[in-house]
């Protein structure tokens, strides 16, 4: 046998080889590391985008100075650093470093991998135990983690591209820092390309445009960058690509959206908070992320009439009817047809007269509603259909308004043991300014009539 345990030679009698193996899977034993790994950064000072965290005054960089490592969770999209960071940190406080992905582990693999640090501790040695993914672990194993937390057996640092607060155990976050993440800015994305640059030893055959395509093909994402960096500086061209030759070069992802996920719920804000805004461009931006990313169209329709009662209500009644025809008009269409007339309900919305009166009225309401209890109506508006409801005054005293002069009897409404309040008080923006004038008049009148 081999020092790699293999036979030097196959039962045919002909020799065999750790490069016999590479090469017969394609490859060669010193087969080249993709360019994201080769350039990873030696120290936290290379990691690019990042500064809020790394700097002096950043969490981590204060970390490194004071020489005390504690446990982390680092959450951010994918790409911008949390696996070199965990690295970094190993290498800088001196500690082993052990990784583990949560998409691959279970139970017996945290265990032998928490006796394995505990007996390293006995010999002086510190582990930072890296957990890839840690928000894909459930409860009872999240839970495994706190008592090497709580006595150091451990520095854990995990990683996540979802919301801790809603992913990890409230124990474990009480014992761990967060740290987010920021998606990589473009000129983070081009300090990278830089460094791609100078390890090639030329410049990127790439037009200016082209070149700015590139880092947003990235989407924020720093290994996916390298990625396509090396597919083109792998390409046999001369002549520098533009945008769209690149477009045909490289294969281009979708941008990052999950259905299912925070960025879900993330976007559909950004949508929702366009509108109320008034700013028909961005949300019009919002509403593409969400296409592209493949959303329920009925979802979006379903925010749209959201956002039509809840933002704008009377100040244009015409807005959820606007609404509700572009969830029509989708399901007679279909995509990519019907997609226009979201759009224009979009670009309605948001350009519409806003109010929320009729949203904070109904919770005004529906408080008061709790605060008195089930209270009864006046006995004049209740019906009497029986002689003995008749007896008990049922009705007794009620005015028909239309019969009343100008239409308005100003009667109290009210239970007889509750004070009048006032909840809907229209803005001065689009119908409702109207609607105002309407409910001054009658609150004059009311006065005059002694019902207010």
């Amino acid at each position: 046998m081999s020092s790699e345990g293999l036979p030097e030679e196959d039962r045919w009698g002909q020799k065999s080889s750790m490069s016999d193996l590479f090469e017969s899977g394609g490859l060669e034993q010193d087969a080249p590391r993709p360019l994201a790994d080769r350039l990873r950064p030696k120290s936290l000072a290379d990691v690019v985008g990042q500064e809020h965290l790394l700097g002096p005054d950043g969490p981590v960089g204060r970390m490194v100075a004071a020489g005390r490592a504690h446990s982390i969770i680092l959450w951010g999209p994918p790409g911008t650093g949390k696996t070199t960071i965990a690295r970094l940190l190993s290498s800088a406080f001196k500690l082993q470093f052990e990784q583990l992905s949560a998409v691959f582990s279970g139970v017996a693999d945290l265990k032998k991998t928490f006796e394995a640090a505990r007996q390293r501790r006995k010999m002086g040695q510190g582990t930072l135990l890296f957990i890839d993914e840690i928000h894909r672990f459930n409860r009872s194993q999240q839970d495994s983690f706190l008592p090497v937390v709580e006595d150091g057996t451990v520095v854990l640092v995990g990683a996540t591209t979802e919301n801790p607060s809603f992913e990890l155990n409230g124990a474990l976050l009480s014992r761990a820092q967060v740290l987010v993440l920021r998606r990589l800015d473009d000129a983070a994305l081009e300090k990278l390309l830089e460094r791609a640059e100078a390890h090639y030893g030329e410049p990127l055959k790439l037009t200016p445009d082209a070149r700015a395509s590139l880092r947003a093909m990235a989407d924020g994402d720093g290994r996916y960058l390298l990625n396509l960096a090396e597919e083109v500086a792998n390409l046999k061209i001369v002549a520098p690509l533009d945008p769209a030759g690149l477009m045909a070069a490289v294969q281009r992802r979708m941008p990052l959206y999950d259905k299912s996920r925070e960025e879900h719920y993330n976007i559909i804000s950004a949508l929702h908070k366009s509108i109320r805004g008034s700013d028909p461009d961005a949300a019009l931006y919002w509403l593409a992320r969400m296409l592209a990313g493949g959303e329920q169209p009925l979802y979006i329709a379903r925010r749209l009439v959201r956002a039509a009662v809840e933002d704008i209500g009377l100040a244009d009644p015409e807005a959820v009817h606007q609404a509700l025809a572009a969830k029509d008009v989708f399901d007679f269409l279909g995509s990519p047809e019907g997609e226009i007339a979201l759009a224009q309900c979009v670009i309605y919305l948001a350009s519409a007269p806003k109010s929320n009166a009729v949203y904070t009225a109904l919770g005004a309401a529906k408080r008061a509603a709790q605060e008195h209890g089930s209270l009864m109506p006046p006995a004049h508006i209740l019906n009497a259909p029986t002689k003995l409801m008749k007896n008990l005054g049922y009705g007794a005293g009620y005015q028909y308004d239309h019969e009343a002069e100008d239409g308005f009897s100003g009667q109290n409404y009210f239970p007889d043991a509750m004070t009048r309040e006032q909840f809907y008080a229209p803005k001065e923006a689009g119908f409702e300014r109207e609607i105002a004038k309407r409910l001054d008049y009658w609150a004059k009148l009311r006065t005059r009539k002694g019902g207010g």
